[in-house]
């Protein structure tokens, strides 16, 4: 039998028939055959059945149960009933109970086989838009993920591995790295797709609204809950819960927030009925959980259960070879949207967006290049048109360090001496025990000398 012939179950309790079905469909299908529910039941739980061809009457059975099941299943096959009582009624409650179509006994076999096939025809067709949907899925999830690095390799593969899953995930990672958009392909690339995608923004609530919002309220629990309202962890039923800087929850929330994750019920605020609910939980902080554990600002059971799976979003200066990329991407989008006709960004201005630090990372850089597209009067993004602290570096450490060398036209042996403490500081960013030692004095001396000559932009460093 070839690879891509169609697999029919036919369910028919009367022998004749059954066997009568099985030689004349046996050339055009794999045939697989059952005469009660319960073997009919088995053969759809272990073979990818296509077609399934059920007698209404089973015996003291009724074929419509065989519904229930095929429908369950994560591809359903399609469903035709076959009747010897060709009435109306029959034949709307068959396709009401969800088949594709019915069949009248006397048995037309010609006109069966045109039907298996037609209905063959749609599944197939159905088949492969779902099969392009979740490409598209899978496409969507990871597109605005921009980054070819080994660090965000690493990331796409964490994502891959986990979306399938019902795992807790916590983000972690400095503010602008992309959290929200890893926890939203997380989503994307689930079996939750096409349930909500919730976000609660944790540091921007206080403790009371920041529970009302988690988990809802009756009306009149507090002042003010003038309502009912339905929280977050409701509203996303069947689907994903982000909660964003989770590090911001107050402990008291921590604990209700546990019992959450962990009994998989909720109590909203003023009331003692407990709801289930049916959410996966991802989290993404900017602190460090496990040292606020030990200082006992976060439960330490609430951050295992959070910390099933760990992703750790790199920071933009630990992977600029995904600089050009990002760039480009950003310059492509703010480009159409103002309506410019930029296509590049000079050698000179990538340079400085490589030589840049970038504290806020992805966001900052995103920021950065729209501001160039506002202001770049040509085709192509310049020096010029970058915000100035990328373009030219301002701050004490930035400086060019003076150079120590003395002129033959002044011998200040004490303007000397101050050039070279700010040279030192300056080689040490401002550490003065580094810059003590290299100066070959003490640390109390240095801070004299600091004082006496006015260096007042080192006094409060290190």
């Amino acid at each position: 039998m070839e690879a891509d012939t169609p697999k029919l179950l036919i369910i028919e309790d009367e022998k004749r028939t059954r066997m009568g079905l099985v030689m004349a469909l046996g050339e055009e299908f794999d045939i697989y055959e059952a005469s009660d529910l319960s073997s009919a039941l088995a053969i759809l739980e272990n073979e990818p059945i296509d077609i399934v061809l059920a007698d209404i009457r089973l015996g003291k059975e009724s074929g419509f149960e065989i519904l229930s099941k095929a429908k369950s299943l994560s591809f359903p096959p399609a469903c035709i009933f076959m009747t010897a009582y060709g009435s109306v009624e029959n034949a709307v409650e068959a396709m009401k109970n969800g088949a594709d179509d019915y069949i009248t006994k006397p048995i037309d076999l010609e006109k069966l086989e045109i039907t298996l096939k037609r209905v063959y025809r749609s599944r197939k067709v159905e088949a492969e838009n779902l099969q392009l949907k979740r490409q598209l899925n899978f496409k969507y999830g990871l597109e605005k993920i921009i980054g070819s690095s080994k660090l965000m390799k690493e990331v796409f593969e964490k994502v891959k591995q986990v979306a399938s899953t019902k795992a807790t995930v916590l983000l972690e990672g400095e503010s602008g790295t992309g959290k929200e958009l890893v926890a939203h392909a997380i989503h994307q690339l689930s079996p939750r797709r096409n349930c909500p995608f919730v976000v609660v923004h944790c540091a921007a609530l206080s403790p009371q609204l920041l529970e009302s919002e988690l988990f809802g309220h009756e009306k009149g629990a507090f002042t003010g809950a003038v309502e009912r309202r339905i929280g977050r962890f409701e509203e996303a039923a069947r689907g994903t819960l982000f909660l964003d800087e989770i590090g911001e929850i107050d402990l008291p929330t921590q604990v209700k927030l546990l019992r959450a994750l962990g009994e998989k019920t909720i109590q909203r605020v003023g009331s003692n009925k407990t709801i289930a609910v049916d959410v996966r939980v991802i989290a993404a902080t900017n602190r460090n959980l496990e040292k606020m554990v030990e200082e006992g600002k976060f439960r330490e059971d609430l951050f295992f259960r959070l910390n099933v799976v760990r992703i750790l979003m790199p920071p933009l200066r630990q992977r600029k070879e995904d600089i050009p990329l990002l760039a480009k991407a950003f310059l492509a989008e703010f480009a159409a949207e103002n309506g410019k006709k930029i296509d590049r960004i000079s050698p000179e201005a990538l340079e400085a967006l490589l030589d840049y630090d970038w504290p806020g990372n992805v966001r900052e850089l995103k920021m950065a290049i729209e501001h160039g597209v506002v202001l770049c009067q040509g085709e192509e993004i310049l020096p010029k048109d970058l915000p100035e602290r990328i373009r030219k570096p301002k701050g004490l450490f930035n400086e060019p360090i003076p150079s120590t060398s003395i002129g033959t036209d002044c011998f200040n042996l004490k303007e000397a001496e101050k050039q070279l403490i700010i040279s030192a500081l300056k080689y040490c960013q401002g550490k003065k025990t580094t810059a003590a030692k290299k100066l070959g004095i003490s640390r109390k001396t240095l801070q004299r000398k600091i004082k006496e000559f006015e260096l007042s932009d080192f006094e409060k460093l290190d």
